[in-house]
């Protein structure tokens, strides 16, 4: 038995807790969210129910579409371009890959909304591996916490963040330590911020969800202007013969490998689209807020991104762009404005835009942290659950800093940006890739009366399928070149993605059978409410009846 009861287990059994307003739960829930322990001994679980928020306090269409904004734009599209040029050495096929991310996109949506419609409580794809993974129990949902509290950092902003004021200072080199050095102060401003003021983390990171916006359509618009002619650099032409594949100086002569990367980093770039289902029980009219909402910020960033591409290629040279790496937005400035506002003024938007994504992910990942925390999935959880103190999530929040911090000072001295975006995009696509395959076995699967309001149909299913399959095993095929050409070997982001998950497994079984069995106890996780609504959570051990 487990240490502790899942959220699920507590939150959907026959006799909760009376308070507030119930949410019912069709049978769509993770299977054992309706099968507590109700056995009558001392090891019984602890009831309690979910709660709903009140209609003026939910989400409507208009604050869903910003909540996947300002998770979807941040540094890819400032940053990533030059890594995808280089891997392809085509400007046409280039565009081709972040079209068909768009399209990857809209399948993914599709899944996620056909999940999230059926099992309308917040959690996102932890609820829905719950439900089409059943056996052995709580192993899922193992894997899924390994991945999302070790590799959930802010890492990529920070770096981004450090690079972009070294370049808009006007140092000549904008990698190594320096960066990494700017890239922790920017993450330990965020989390002290969110630690001792939250209310005003949650205000700046929203203010500086604009500055994102606004520095995309200066780009987009400035596109415009580059080729009608009116740019700082003579014309690039590299739109003449845009689909030949080249070998360029930094660009082209890749292999399947290299198409990989390339891909995990249109991916990285779109990543924030199912933002919206972790908080489905907060939206209003969850089946029309979702179904609206996520396509039209979806569609509203792939036409942008798109032509945030066309706007670089419009005033970027080829070699200049692949070795721009992720100062792409600040190299077409100053290439469109000149030394004065082009390098050190308008890059000052890219550094905002990085700060409110540092600022949003250590917000949202610290309270997940907690979340894992309230279930007992994390030793010491009663010290990581806790609100003090400050009234805020603060040993979430330094557990968050802390992961973030190792995985920017681990990397090798040099080019550390593409490897942090790799690890970070890679064991999302096994993740992504379990919840296809989950909704194809539910939706062919008679036993499991899986029923939804919206339906993907099989196509986008395997489509779905089929691309996370390719980005999570064709990263371990041998680039052409050198194998350590980014002073590390190519297989080491897979190979720590792939570690991260199986640590998962071997916690699941410490957690679930080994120490439970040693010990002869289980522990519980009573959760109530107070009579503000607010949550509580106590922690109590259990000690099994042995057999006689």
């Amino acid at each position: 038995m487990p240490w502790f009861t899942s959220r699920n287990d507590a939150e959907h059994s026959a006799e909760p807790v009376k308070a507030g307003n119930a949410v019912d739960i069709n049978a769509n829930l993770p299977s054992h969210a309706a099968d507590s322990d109700n056995s009558g001994d001392n090891g019984s679980f602890v009831d309690a129910q979910t709660y709903a928020y009140s209609e003026d306090r939910k989400i409507g269409v208009t604050g869903a579409v910003f909540l996947i904004l300002n998770k979807m734009i941040g540094t890819g599209i400032f940053s990533t371009p030059s890594g995808i040029f280089a891997a392809t050495g085509s400007v046409g096929v280039s565009f081709i890959l972040w079209i068909v991310g768009g399209i990857l996109t809209f399948c993914g949506i599709s899944v996620f909304l056909e999940f999230g419609l059926a099992i309308p409580i917040s959690g996102g794809e932890k609820n829905y591996l719950e439900r089409a993974y059943k056996k052995p129990k709580y192993l899922m949902t193992c894997v899924l916490a390994a991945q999302m509290l070790l590799l959930g950092f802010s890492t990529g902003n920070a770096l981004a963040f450090g690079r972009y004021v070294l370049f808009a200072s006007g140092w000549e080199s904008y990698d190594g330590w320096p960066a990494r050095a700017i890239g922790i102060a920017c993450v330990t401003f965020a989390v002290v911020l969110h630690t001792v003021l939250p209310k005003w983390g949650v205000r700046l990171f929203n203010v500086l969800g604009i500055f994102k916006v606004i520095t995309l359509l200066i780009i987009v618009f400035s596109g415009f202007a580059a080729l009608a002619g009116h740019r700082r650099v003579p014309n690039p032409h590299n739109f003449d013969n845009g689909f030949r594949i080249e070998d360029g100086d930094g660009y082209g002569g890749g292999g399947a490998s290299t198409y990989s990367n390339a891909i995990l980093n249109v991916v990285y770039s779109y990543k924030g689209w199912e933002n919206a289902n972790y908080v489905v029980s907060e939206l209003k009219n969850p089946r029309k807020t979702l179904a609206i909402a996520a396509p039209l910020a979806v569609g509203g960033v792939t036409i942008l991104y798109v032509l945030a591409n066309v706007a670089y290629f419009a005033a970027i040279p080829k070699t200049q762009l692949a070795k721009s790496d992720l100062l792409v937005a600040g190299v077409f400035f100053q290439n469109m404005f000149g030394d004065v506002a082009g390098r050190r003024a308008l890059p000052v938007l890219v550094c905002l835009s990085n700060m409110g994504n540092v600022l949003a992910v250590s917000f949202a990942h610290s309270r997940l942290n907690q979340e894992l925390a309230k279930e007992g999935m994390l030793p010491f959880s009663r010290f990581w659950a806790s609100n003090k103190p400050f009234n805020s999530p603060a040993p979430a929040l330094f557990l968050h800093w802390l992961i973030t911090v190792i995985v920017l000072v681990a990397p090798p001295a040099g080019p550390a940006y593409s490897f942090v975006v790799n690890l970070y995009t890679y064991p999302g696509s096994w993740i992504n890739g379990f919840v296809g395959a989950g909704l194809i076995y539910l939706q062919w699967s008679k036993t499991e009366n899986w029923s939804s309001p919206w339906h993907t149909h099989l196509p986008i299913s395997i489509l779905w399928l089929l691309s996370n399959i390719f980005l999570v095993l064709v990263p371990f095929l041998p680039p052409q070149g050198s194998w350590t050409a980014d002073g590390y070997p190519y297989y080491i982001f897979p190979v720590v993605g792939c570690g991260v998950l199986l640590l998962g497994v071997v916690y699941w079984v410490g957690w679930t059978k080994v120490l439970p069995r040693i010990g002869g106890y289980k522990v519980v996780a009573e959760r109530t409410f107070d009579e503000g609504g607010t949550e509580v959570v106590r922690y109590r051990k259990v000690h099994l009846r042995r057999r006689r």
